[in-house]
C-alpha cells in the first residue's frame, strides 16, 4: 500500500525511502537495494558522496523495474575540480545510476559550498527546468541557510532532508516551522536513533507503553520501530531509513497499516524527547 507526500512543484514521492548511507558508505549497495526494492521499498536515497551510486544504479536495473515505478533521490556532493557544476556533478551521478534524470536531487549540505549557496541553487534550478532533476532540495539545511537561499530563488526547494528523531525535534522545530511556512517537506535521516543509537534514554518507556496500546487496537504486532515511523509519518515528515534484513524492510513499509498514535500520545514521544538532546550526526 503505497503512500505519496505531495510538493511544492506539484511532484508526488512516496512517504519512505530507503536509504544508502551509514552502513552502506562507501561499499557495494547492489545486494541491498535490490532486497530493499524486491521487498516493496519504490524511493532509493543515494548521494555523491556515499560512493555507492554505480551500486544502486547496478540494483535498480536487476531489479527489472520500470523506471517510472521508482523514485531515485541522490544528492550534489562537494564540487572539486575548477569548473565543475552542479549541472556536471549531476551528469556524473546520472552515469553511474544509469539513469537519464533523477526524481530528487539535494544540495547534501551547506557547509560544503560556503560562500556560493546562492550560485549553488541557481545551477539547481537550472538542471531542474532541463529535465535532469524533476525536484530539487537540500539537506542539513537549517533557517539561515534556507533563508540565503530563498533570497535568490525563483524556484522553492521541494525537500529539506535533516536528522531527525524525538531527541532532536525540540532543536529542529524552528526548521521544520520554516519549512512548512514555505511549503517544503522536512525529510528525517536517523529517524529510529532513539532506539538503535541511544537505547535506554526518556522515549523508551513512552515507545514501549504506546506499542502495547497498538497492538491491542491492531490485534497484530508492532514494533518500536514501528511506533517511531509513524511518529515522524503523523508529523508530515518524510522517513529515510535502511536495513539489511528483508523481514525488518517489510515490518517498515508495513508501518502505513499500524493504527495512528492518538494526539497524546504524539505529544508524549515530543515531550519525552524534549529530556534529551543526542544527535548522531
Amino acid at each position: 500500500m503505497a503512500s505519496f507526500i505531495h510538493l511544492n512543484d506539484g511532484n508526488q514521492l512516496p512517504w519512505i525511502a530507503f536509504g544508502t548511507g551509514t552502513a552502506l558508505y562507501g561499499r557495494d549497495a547492489t545486494e541491498s537495494v535490490l532486497r530493499a526494492i524486491d521487498n516493496g521499498f519504490i524511493h532509493i536515497d543515494t548521494a555523491e558522496s556515499y560512493g555507492n551510486e554505480a551500486s544502486v544504479g547496478r540494483a535498480i536495473k536487476l531489479s527489472g523495474k520500470p523506471r517510472s515505478e521508482l523514485y531515485i533521490t541522490t544528492k550534489l556532493g562537494k564540487l572539486q575540480q575548477p569548473g565543475e557544476t552542479v549541472r556536471s556533478a549531476l551528469l556524473a551521478s546520472l552515469k553511474k545510476l544509469n539513469l537519464d534524470y533523477v526524481d530528487s536531487y539535494l544540495v547534501h549540505n551547506p557547509a560544503r559550498h560556503p560562500g556560493r549557496l546562492q550560485q549553488i541553487w541557481k545551477e539547481m534550478e537550472e538542471v531542474k527546468r532541463e529535465g535532469l532533476a524533476k525536484s530539487i532540495g537540500v539537506s542539513n539545511f537549517y533557517v539561515e541557510h534556507l533563508e540565503e537561499v530563498l533570497s535568490v530563488a525563483t524556484i522553492i526547494p521541494a525537500v529539506n532532508q535533516i536528522e531527525l528523531h524525538p531527541y532532536v525535534w525540540k532543536s529542529a522545530k524552528p526548521t521544520i516551522a520554516f519549512d512548512k511556512e514555505h511549503g517544503i517537506v522536512t525529510s528525517s535521516f536517523s529517524g529510529l536513533s532513539p532506539i538503535v543509537r541511544f537505547p535506554g534514554g526518556p522515549v523508551d518507556a513512552a515507545i514501549k507503553q504506546i506499542r502495547a496500546r497498538l497492538e491491542k487496537t491492531r490485534g497484530a504486532p508492532v514494533s518500536d520501530a514501528q511506533v517511531l515511523i509513524k511518529w515522524l509519518k503523523q508529523n508530515g515528515i518524510l522517513v529515510v531509513t535502511t536495513s539489511s534484513k528483508a523481514e525488518r524492510i517489510r515490518e517498515y513499509l508495513d508501518t502505513i497499516n499500524v493504527p495512528d498514535l492518538t494526539e497524546e500520545e504524539m505529544k508524549l514521544i515530543e515531550a519525552k524527547g524534549a529530556e534529551l538532546h543526542r544527535k548522531a550526526f
